[in-house]
């Protein structure tokens, strides 16, 4: 467990802060995409939730992009916080990182599952040596999280690309669900043989995206998720 103290905090979206947390002394080394914990005591009780970090590994750093739900416990306690409180972090762990930076990517998200994606994505920008497709779903323009940064990264580097789906708002822009633009694009943008898949979001997003991607030809294991959603889906 690592004590970290709130340096900074930035709002992202309506409902959305971004926290930075530092801990002197400290260096966060993980694989970008994997997550960490927070751990607090609530009602005589220890909660836990995981977050990832869309900051850079190797510094005292982290950066955590939290929604907050009006019924949550974990994301209304961190809403709460402010600059100078401290929170208590967990191992760094996940199965979301980056397998092969010489193959190209696909980086697929909705919401909040955004973030292992940033932190993949600055990574890929920085080694890797093909082409990134990013897709990300979101409700309405007003709620897309980064979006200013996504769309300069679009701008700066030739081989990203950035894909917006938006399920209630017309606009100029792709509608409806985000992962039928991907199985769009497979076979033609994207080679179901040399390209991997990196897939978060809720369960059932996660579940239907892997489930159209091999119907579509792509390789089982080209696809990346944490691994438990179906099991999620199947207890519903």
């Amino acid at each position: 467990m690592v004590t970290a103290t709130v340096a900074s905090i930035h709002r992202v979206t309506p409902n959305v802060k971004q926290f930075r947390l530092r801990a002197p002394g400290h260096t966060f080394e993980y694989e970008p995409g994997q997550h960490t914990t927070v751990h607090f005591e609530r009602d005589g009780e220890e909660v836990v939730r995981p977050y990832t970090p869309t900051s850079r590994p190797g510094t005292d750093e982290l950066t955590l992009a939290i929604k907050r739900y009006d019924d949550g416990t974990a994301s209304v306690w961190m809403h709460e916080r402010e600059r100078g409180d401290e929170v208590e972090l967990g191992d760094i762990e996940g199965n979301l990182h980056l397998r092969d930076t010489g193959r190209d990517v696909a980086l697929v998200a909705t919401g909040t599952g955004i973030t292992p994606m940033m932190a993949m994505l600055k990574e890929y920008v920085d080694r890797g040596a093909g082409e990134a497709r990013f897709y990300f779903g979101e409700t309405d323009q007003e709620h897309v999280i980064y979006r200013e940064t996504l769309d300069q990264f679009d701008a700066d580097y030739g081989d990203v690309h950035v894909t917006y789906s938006l399920s209630r708002e017309d606009w100029n822009g792709p509608t409806g669900h985000v992962q039928e633009h991907v199985v769009d694009d497979v076979g033609d943008e994207l080679d179901p043989g040399t390209t991997d898949f990196y897939v978060c979001g809720v369960p059932g997003m996660v579940v239907e995206t892997t489930d159209d991607l091999a119907d579509a030809g792509v390789p089982d294991e080209n696809v990346y998720t944490e691994g438990w959603e179906r099991d999620e889906v199947a207890e519903e």
